[in-house]
């Protein structure tokens, strides 16, 4: 974190007197002074978490085949005294951090795994695993999952309750979450809340979140047509139908990637063009047998149930139309858990980081992240009220952008120690 990240005396002072002791994760009422700790801890240790971050760059392991990150992780835990059990749901690991005294069970969870990719790195430390590469910033927030176990420990006689720390495999083929819960992680824990974040392409030292979904909904939607001699217009048709349910014009400036950060349309505005939309991918796919046709299509919608009613709308159409004796059925052939944000956390936690560190570092999200974006974390959402958020990492003026899954993909390593920061002193 650069120095104007920091909590000063002066702001200190300014915070004691207007808001008291701050109310935050694990305590109902948190000295000031706790939060300049953990700052001191987190400078202290940043160094060497450096090091950690660039050991699991460049040590990649694809979904799955986590061996060594996990290996390292637990062994990293046992160093600070956590209870620690490994093999769950695959190379998944959980820490568990125990005050002995009464008061919230929270856990934090990471992912682990990396990315096939044959583009060169473009750091020095570059993976030493031919094809493989964190290009995603899992490598950061395993880092820094393992640095806010670091500090918690550290203020271990001050803290209460019980912190949990998961680190799961598998997030890039969406396996390692419904892996670890099958395994029956939540048998032998209980978290009360849980938290995780992702690295995203804004500038370092900015956090962002907001309730309900941050990324669209993103579903594939089949419908399933009786074979018939007139078949070439009854696939134009079903095209048709599904190229009209998109309300974004293809020349609009929401097809570019870098208009997510646009100050006047993007996400951090309120009248952002990417609220309200519906996207169709433009390549439909089409199979035929003797019986039946097929046709699939990926849509993606801001709104959290708008595809489920797009559904039954295409039923509707296809009823009132010259084709309803063929239609057969529609229904998702594809579908994940959407991200979605407990608003009462999210109230909680964003005005928490606020107060800490200043305003200037938490940016309001309106609408949603289009295009498929999304994370397995959505099924520990299900069983346990939780917050996902998006921690920036660019850094411009030196040319990094910590756009995930880009190939010239890289990070500002000082969003080690912002994110640290930020999510122990939430946690606290």
């Amino acid at each position: 974190m650069t120095s104007n990240n920091k909590i000063t005396k002066t702001a200190l002072i300014t915070q004691f007197l207007f808001f008291g002791l701050v109310s935050s994760g694990q305590n109902t009422t948190v000295e000031p002074s706790t939060h300049l700790k953990v700052q001191e801890r987190t400078d202290k240790i940043f160094d060497s978490f450096v090091k950690i971050r660039r050991d699991f760059h460049t040590n990649p392991e694809v979904s799955g085949q986590e061996k060594r990150t996990s290996k390292k992780i637990a062994e990293y835990l046992l160093s600070l005294g956590l209870e620690v059990k490994t093999g769950i749901g695959g190379h998944g690991v959980l820490g568990i951090l125990k005050t002995g005294k009464k008061g919230k069970h929270i856990a934090w969870r990471a992912d682990i795994d990396a990315l096939a990719s044959d583009h060169p790195d473009v750091v020095d430390f570059s993976s030493k695993i031919k094809g493989v590469r964190h290009i995603c910033g899992h490598d950061v927030h395993t880092t820094i999952a393992l640095g806010i176990a670091n500090v918690l420990t550290s203020l271990k006689e001050s803290l209460t309750g019980t912190i949990y720390f998961i680190f799961q495999p598998s997030e890039e083929n969406l396996a390692g979450a419904k892996a670890m819960l099958d395994h029956g992680l939540l048998n032998s824990i209980d978290p009360e809340e849980i938290y995780a974040l992702h690295i995203a392409p804004m500038s370092e030292g900015i956090v962002t979140t907001k309730a309900r979904n941050p990324y669209a909904d993103y579903k594939g939607i089949q419908i399933t047509l009786k074979n018939t001699k007139e078949k070439t217009a009854l696939i134009q048709f079903t095209k048709e139908l599904f190229l009209h349910l998109q309300n974004v014009s293809p020349e609009s400036e929401f097809w570019d990637n870098k208009n997510l950060l646009d100050p006047n349309i993007g996400l951090g505005n309120p009248n952002t063009i990417f609220k309200d939309y519906i996207t169709v991918d433009s390549n439909i796919a089409v199979k035929e047998s003797d019986k039946k046709i097929t046709i699939r299509a990926y849509l993606s919608a801001e709104k959290e149930t708008q595809l489920d009613f797009l559904l039954s709308q295409i039923k509707k159409k296809f009823k009132g139309s010259d084709y309803s004796d063929q239609f057969l059925n529609s229904s998702f052939y594809y579908e994940t858990a959407l991200v979605l944000n407990d608003e009462r956390l999210t109230s909680l936690t964003i005005p928490t980081i606020s107060k800490i560190y200043g305003n200037e570092h938490v940016l309001p999200l309106y609408g949603a992240i289009p295009d498929g974006r999304g994370d397995d974390f959505a099924l520990f959402q299900r069983e346990i009220p939780g917050v996902y958020f998006l921690l920036g990492a660019s850094n411009f003026e030196k040319g990094i952008v910590s756009m995930p899954h880009s190939p010239n993909f890289a990070v500002d390593e000082s969003c080690i120690k912002t994110g640290i920061n930020y999510f122990t002193s939430m946690i606290i």
